[in-house]
């Protein structure tokens, strides 16, 4: 049966997180099936977006459009969350339930409000029902600290563990949120800077954790090399483990250390292509970049973070300034945007810039 609905209309590539977003803001009509054609993908909303949501959306999703359309009922549409909490919880509390999670192989994490955590377990459970592949849940138990990236959990649901393997576009991930960093919500930009990458270029990955970005690019171009250096050597062991389940042992070269001292000591002046994905220290890492990159110039893909009433223009011109410092010359922004959004009012962005 066929039903009209609003809807967001968006090109094909933006499909992945344009659903993200929409369910993360409470727009996405999970009871209804998704319409695709070539070119387009149309999402079916429960409601008009607000003023706010409009805007969240035309950040990270160029072109959308709200239009109306016919949409198929899904025949054995799943329980919501809140359809199994209903009548086992007050409809105020269901209300407060967040609106997304993260799934991480068979993990899922959720952000507890404060007034549901004394009901964490059946929140838990619920959704256990409600994701039949998921066999853990997590909830955030503190923010993301330290010099690793880390955060603790609490497990409310299901086994005790907090490793899992995780499939990301073809890739197959070994991570453990308790010892390594690792973001769902990056699956498409580590695709994208993959699909960049020329067959023959030398890559330096001044921070990559367990390989996304490293394993994406060498999954995919047999032609490269990738150097891969991480300081957390827990990270490292995982690296290892996914360079070899992923059968790139000849693309990619784990170095545990500071990158600053790896580049210094052993990549100066080798790279085509350089990933600086610690948006919290990016910039004080614009000199190494610089070293890494063959005399003759290449693209640094530099990733960090815009609260407002800050500006991308404050942050480009940031860079470029840095860039100088360094005898270098930041001849043009390739490619800019805002990657997720990682609080109220701040986005993680991401410049990739060519620089000679």
């Amino acid at each position: 049966m066929s039903e009209l609905s609003l809807c967001a209309k968006i090109e094909k590539r933006h499909a992945e997180k344009a659903l993200l977003l929409t369910s993360k803001l409470g727009l996405l009509n999970k009871q209804l099936e998704i319409h695709r054609n070539d070119t387009h993908v149309s999402i079916p909303l429960v409601r008009s977006p607000n003023d706010a949501e409009v805007r969240i959306l035309r950040m990270q999703i160029p072109a959308f459009q709200l239009a109306n359309a016919l949409f198929l009922r899904k025949s054995d549409s799943r329980k919501t969350l809140p359809e199994v909490l209903a009548g086992q919880l007050p409809a105020h509390l269901i209300e407060n339930m967040p609106r997304a999670l993260d799934i991480l192989g068979e993990i899922a994490i959720i952000q507890m409000p404060p007034e549901l955590k004394a009901h964490e377990k059946l929140v838990g459970e619920a959704i256990l029902e409600t994701h039949k592949n998921v066999r853990t849940v997590l909830a955030k138990a503190g923010s993301i600290a330290g010099e690793y990236r880390l955060r603790e959990y609490r497990v409310i649901a299901g086994e005790d563990r907090t490793d899992t393997v995780h499939n990301e576009y073809g890739c197959k991930f070994m991570v453990d949120i308790a010892k390594a960093y690792f973001s769902p919500r990056l699956s498409n930009e580590h695709k994208r800077v993959a699909t960049l990458v020329q067959s023959n270029e030398t890559v330096v990955d001044l921070f990559a954790g367990v390989g996304p970005f490293s394993v994406s690019i060498a999954k995919d171009k047999p032609g490269v090399k990738v150097f891969a250096i991480d300081t957390n050597s827990e990270a490292v062991k995982l690296l290892k483990n996914n360079i070899r389940l992923n059968r790139v042992e000849d693309r990619v070269v784990p170095l545990h250390g500071d990158a600053r001292h790896v580049v210094e000591e052993k990549l100066s002046g080798v790279a085509d292509r350089v990933i600086m994905n610690l948006p919290e220290k990016a910039s004080e890492f614009v000199d190494v970049a610089c070293k890494a990159l063959k005399p003759s110039g290449g693209i640094i893909h530099y990733y960090g973070f815009v609260r407002l009433p800050d500006s991308m223009d404050s942050k480009k011109m940031r860079l470029t300034q840095e860039v100088k410092k360094n005898n270098r010359k930041l001849d043009t922004i390739l490619f800019e945007k805002p990657v997720r959004e990682t609080a109220p009012y701040e986005w993680q962005f991401v410049l990739d810039a060519k620089i000679l």
